[in-house]
């Protein structure tokens, strides 16, 4: 078990730590996350293989990207936050892959569009497929960690619903024919409080007011919790949806 002090000093460092991309190698040991029964990568992989054209959405710094290479001849990703988009020029410049602020105006474009964690706008997505084109997106889902915004006294993480049967509907009403849904509720555990600080500054739309100052007095009873019990645990929500533009007639 730690001490005050050094629980103080984990603080300061996960408060100070780097947040480029979506790397999250500083809460190696201090989190521990499980993953769902699919692998997006491995799903990927496959439909890459036969793909000439491919659009990343909301790539981050360039991660996913990166490990997916070699990459089709024509491989384009979009990052709209600042903070990111540096780190993907850098990462994907080997690759040749343009990082674009926006999405790409034309039309029928892309035999594969990825979306990890990322948007999923639906009537941009069927615009930009080429006929018989696939979309393959990852989502994090409305009840994503609920329970971590319940013990801090914030509000939940999304205010409308965001879950597989919502995204699928939106991206049938766009014409798209959905052909794969997958749902699940992987475990988050985090082994200590600076895990928690450093995860919320990573991605602050879990819980949008939040700094270690305004939320010190919760932080310092769900530290309290975690020194009892040793651990705490949210429920993540992920859902995988696989669709594909329908070939003109």
């Amino acid at each position: 078990m730690r001490s005050n002090r050094q629980e103080q000093e984990l603080n300061a460092a996960a408060t100070g730590a780097s947040m480029t991309g979506w790397e999250f190698a500083w809460l190696d040991g201090l989190a521990v996350a499980s993953e769902p029964s699919w692998s997006y990568l491995d799903i990927v992989r496959p439909l890459l293989r036969r793909a000439a054209s491919v659009l990343d959405l909301d790539t981050g710094g360039g991660e996913l990207l990166a490990e997916l290479a070699p990459l089709p001849p024509r491989t384009v990703a979009v990052e709209t936050w600042a903070r990111n988009t540096p780190a993907a020029r850098e990462r994907l410049a080997p690759f040749g892959v343009a990082v674009q602020t926006e999405l790409p105006s034309e039309e029928n474009e892309f035999d594969l569009v990825l979306s990890r964690h990322g948007r999923l706008p639906a009537a941009d997505i069927a615009r930009l497929l080429k006929p018989g084109g696939v979309l393959l997106t990852q989502q994090v889902g409305s009840d994503d960690l609920a329970e971590l915004n319940n013990s801090l006294g914030a509000p939940p993480p999304h205010p409308r619903r965001w879950d597989a049967e919502v995204a699928a509907a939106t991206l049938w009403a766009a014409g798209l024919r959905v052909t794969d849904v997958r749902e699940e509720h992987p475990l988050l555990t985090f082994h200590d409080i600076a895990a928690v600080v450093h995860h919320l500054r990573s991605v602050p739309w879990q819980i949008r007011d939040f700094t270690p100052v305004r939320y010190e007095r919760e932080l310092a009873r769900l530290s309290a919790v975690i020194r009892a019990r040793g651990t705490f645990t949210a429920r993540a929500h992920r859902f995988l949806v696989q669709a594909e533009r329908p070939t003109e007639a």
